[in-house]
């Protein structure tokens, strides 16, 4: 681009304007929910306007279509039909990826299942395993295999080597026939319901918890629960990137405030349940250069095909959330911030009444766990 001064004027003068338009967003006098939302769209249109993103502005996408003779604009319109198809922008070679013969390959089987969810117990690798079993809780708003990914990056393969006796929750993909099931759910019939089937089959008295995202949101609500039943099964629990104060979710505060919740809350209760894509397109405008506008030219202008990759393989195969949960979540979680309030939320008829504070509460029968930066997770074992 360097050496041709009309792309190289092309690129300073988006940079000028770029660096023009957010002092003009930064310096606008707003309070300081509307301001996050004004800097933050401003950077999704200069992002969107980047002279990469246009074919006759980008030097490689022009090369590349004359050595082609055009071929690689007419790949990039096939690629661009097939997502349209779709409904969504390829982001790896999903031919390359099948389900339980290169990811999720770990050796399980089911053993208990309701309308909640399966429970996948997985086979031991080493000839000892610790007494106490692990239950690993992952999100419901993606496919379980997150945690079984390949060989060489399973969460779940890491642990049965270590001796773990391993049980992993695939929650359902709900319908709109289900768009009834709440939060009270996924805690009593999901987690709970997991914890005594392990028990039961394992001829334990106490279990250890590995949960992620919104998954950790339920357990840590599970052991709310619990905590007022004097319930003591959860010797352990270990979060990965949970949230369970809602003070600060980062850059999702953009699309979270009452009036857009609103908005959300009423669409959702039209349709029965929050699709999955929905929310997969929400988190990708967080990083939307990264996430989208990469892809844009290298598929459609370009024309040429995602190489594979396990994890956006897994990232495009999203699940649905029931309407119920759903609401519940949005306006008590992120909107109410009511988990952490003593008393502030009754799940399961239980009235929460120590909550899950950024201070530990020492009147917590629990034993929380967590692992510092770098290192994989690993419950304790007794």
């Amino acid at each position: 681009m360097e050496q041709n001064p009309v792309f190289s004027y092309i690129k300073e003068s988006y940079f000028l304007g770029s660096k023009l338009l957010n002092e003009m967003a930064s310096n606008a006098n707003l309070s300081e929910n509307e301001q996050r939302k004004l800097e933050f769209y401003t950077q999704q249109y200069i992002d969107a306007m980047s002279p990469t993103n246009f074919a006759v502005t980008n030097p490689e996408v022009m090369q590349q279509a004359l050595d082609t003779n055009g071929q690689s604009l007419v790949d990039g319109l096939k690629n661009l039909l097939s997502d349209f198809e779709k409904g969504r922008i390829s982001m790896t070679d999903e031919s390359a990826f099948t389900l339980g013969e290169n990811i999720a390959t770990t050796k399980g089987s089911v053993v208990f299942e309701n309308e909640m969810l399966q429970l996948i117990q997985y086979a031991p690798t080493t000839e000892k395993v610790f007494a106490r079993p692990t239950l690993i809780v992952p999100p419901c708003i993606n496919k379980f295999y997150i945690m079984d990914l390949q060989e060489h990056n399973s969460y779940v393969k890491y642990c049965v080597d270590q001796g773990q006796t391993v049980f992993l929750i695939s929650w359902l993909n709900p319908t709109v026939e289900q768009r009834d099931l709440n939060w009270d759910n996924y805690v009593e019939d999901g987690v709970l319901k997991a914890v005594s089937t392990i028990k039961e089959i394992t001829d334990s008295n106490k279990i250890n918890c590995v949960s992620w995202c919104i998954g950790g949101t339920i357990l840590a609500s599970t052991l709310a629960v619990m905590a007022k039943r004097k319930d003591d099964s959860i010797a352990s629990a270990t979060f990965l990137t949970t949230l369970t104060d809602f003070t600060d979710p980062g850059d999702l505060r953009v699309f979270i405030d009452e009036q857009q919740v609103e908005q959300i809350v009423q669409k959702v209760d039209e349709d029965g349940l929050l699709k999955g894509r929905s929310l997969a397109t929400a988190f990708n405008m967080l990083r939307s250069n990264d996430l989208v506008w990469s892809y844009v030219v290298n598929n459609y202008l370009k024309g040429q095909n995602p190489a594979p990759f396990d994890i956006l393989y897994w990232n495009s195969d999203s699940t649905n959330l029931p309407a119920s949960m759903y609401n519940f979540y949005i306006n008590n979680m992120y909107i109410g911030n009511k988990l952490v309030e003593p008393g502030g939320l009754t799940i399961c008829g239980e009235k929460l009444i120590c909550g899950t504070s950024k201070s530990r509460c020492t009147s917590c029968p629990l034993s929380m766990i967590t692992s510092p930066p770098g290192k994989a997770p690993l419950p304790v074992q007794n």
